[in-house]
């Protein structure tokens, strides 16, 4: 009779990761890993970019009023009020909206800074 088979031979097993191991190491030159080209700006002082910069911040309440430097201002009034004080403000508008606002609110406000021509439009949680 035949001696029981005692030893598994993985000779086949070594020469088809040899062989895979040759072909990642071929193919991985050839894959072209492209990035981002990012151009970083340069670390300022927080202080001189809050002092150099003029962004109009126009609050959004959790009852969907506009305030700005504490004042109501009118939802008809708003098309009106950005183009007024755009010129004061002409690195952009900040909108901080309330967690219980609308989202209705918060876009009429961007529409109409967008009717008047600010592009630069922000928006945070206030």
């Amino acid at each position: 009779m035949r001696d029981s088979f005692n030893e598994i031979n993985i000779t086949p097993l070594t020469d088809i990761f040899l062989v895979l191991l040759i072909i990642m190491m071929v193919i991985a030159p050839m894959l072209d890993q492209q990035g981002l080209n990012l151009a970083v700006p340069e670390v300022v002082n927080a202080e001189q970019i809050k002092k150099d910069t003029k962004i109009m911040s126009i609050v959004v309440t959790s009852d969907n009023r506009f305030l700005f430097n504490g004042e109501d201002v009118q939802s008809v009034d708003l098309e009106m009020f950005f183009s007024k004080h755009f010129k004061d403000y002409p690195d952009g508008l900040l909108i901080q909206a309330d967690d219980n606002s609308e989202h209705g609110a918060i876009v009429r406000v961007m529409d109409s800074a967008r009717n008047v021509g600010i592009t630069s439009i922000s928006l945070s949680r206030g």
